[in-house]
C-alpha cells in the first residue's frame, strides 16, 4: 500500500504516567479528531495505530517484573492483571478513535503473537492485512506475550510496528510523544536534533536519555534503536518522533509534514 502510515500514540502521551490509570482524555480525542481530519483530507490513507500503556500497563508490569519472565502462579496472575491493565486502556482508545468516525478494528497482540526469549517466533497477522486491504485501520498496543522460553513477556508498540513492517513495508512510522522531537541534552532540552541518520547515531546518540517516567520496555533509546535497526532493513522508511501535546503536530505528520525528529537512511 502505497501510503501505508503506521501512527502510535505514546504512553506518556494519552495517560498521566505518573498517575496510575489516568487517560488524558481530552488529548486522546483532539488526537483521534487529527487522525479523522488527515483521512478526510488524504482519502487514500491508510493507517496502523498503536499506542502505549502508559499508567495503566507499565504500572503493573513494572510491579510484577513481567518482560523478565513468567514462572510462578503468582507471576501468571500478574501478567494477567497487566494484561487487563492494558486491556482496559486499549477500549478507551477504541472508543475515543470510533467516536470520531474511524473505520478501526482491534488486534490485541496477545492473541496473535508468539516469542521465543522476546524475539517474535510466530504470528498470524493475515487479519490484519485483511482489514486494510478492507478499507479498516487495525488497531494495536503493547501488550503481555505469551514466550517459548520465559513463559510471558511484553512486547512494545515499536516492536510490533518493527515485525508488521516486514510485510506491510509502511511509508512512514509516526511517533507522537510528549517531547517535541529528540534533544541534544535531556532534560535540560538545549536544542532539537532535526534528522538522526545511522551515521551521525554515534554522535547523537549518548545525548538520548530514556523515559523519565515508569517505563518497562526501554524509553526513548529503546525506541530509536529499534527504529534505526528497521532502518537497517527498509531505507526507503521515515520515521518521525515528535509532539502529540502540539494541537496540529499529527495532522501535520499524517498529510506530509516533518514536525519534530525525522530519523532515515540518509
Amino acid at each position: 500500500m502505497e501510503n501505508l502510515y503506521f501512527v502510535k500514540l505514546g504512553g506518556s502521551l494519552i495517560t498521566d504516567k505518573d498517575h496510575i490509570r489516568f487517560p488524558r482524555l481530552e488529548v486522546l480525542h483532539r488526537l483521534a479528531d487529527e487522525i479523522k481530519q488527515a483521512v478526510d483530507h488524504c482519502p487514500d490513507l491508510r493507517l496502523v495505530i498503536g499506542h502505549g500503556s502508559g499508567s495503566y500497563g507499565h504500572q503493573s508490569a513494572n510491579r510484577h517484573k513481567t518482560i523478565h519472565g513468567v514462572y510462578s502462579q503468582s507471576q501468571w496472575l500478574g501478567f494477567a492483571e497487566v494484561w487487563k491493565d492494558a486491556r482496559d486502556l486499549n477500549q478507551i482508545v477504541i472508543n475515543a478513535l470510533l467516536e470520531a468516525g474511524l473505520p478501526i478494528v482491534s488486534f490485541p497482540p496477545s492473541a496473535w503473537v508468539i516469542t521465543q526469549n522476546r524475539k517474535i517466533v510466530q504470528s498470524f497477522d493475515s487479519p490484519i492485512h485483511l482489514a486494510l486491504n478492507s478499507g479498516l485501520f487495525p488497531v494495536i498496543q503493547g501488550d503481555v506475550i505469551f514466550d517459548q522460553q520465559t513463559g510471558g513477556t511484553i512486547l512494545s508498540t515499536e516492536a510490533l510496528f518493527f515485525h508488521l513492517s516486514q510485510s506491510l513495508n509502511p511509508k512512514r512510522i509516526l511517533l507522537a510523544g510528549v517531547e517535541s522531537g529528540i534533544w541534544d541534552a535531556f532534560p535540560e532540552r538545549n536544542r532539537l536534533i532535526p534528522k538522526i541518520t545511522p551515521e551521525n547515531f554515534s554522535q547523537v546518540g549518548p545525548a538520548i536519555s530514556g523515559s523519565a517516567s515508569v517505563d518497562v520496555t526501554g524509553g526513548m533509546v529503546e525506541k530509536v534503536s529499534t527504529m534505526l535497526q528497521l532502518l537497517d532493513q527498509n531505507p526507503n522508511i521515515e520515521i518521525l518522533i515528535f509532539s502529540g501535546l502540539q494541537p496540529g503536530e499529527l495532522y501535520s505528520a499524517l498529510v506530509g509534514g516533518y514536525p519534530g525528529t525525522t530519523l532515515c537512511s540518509q
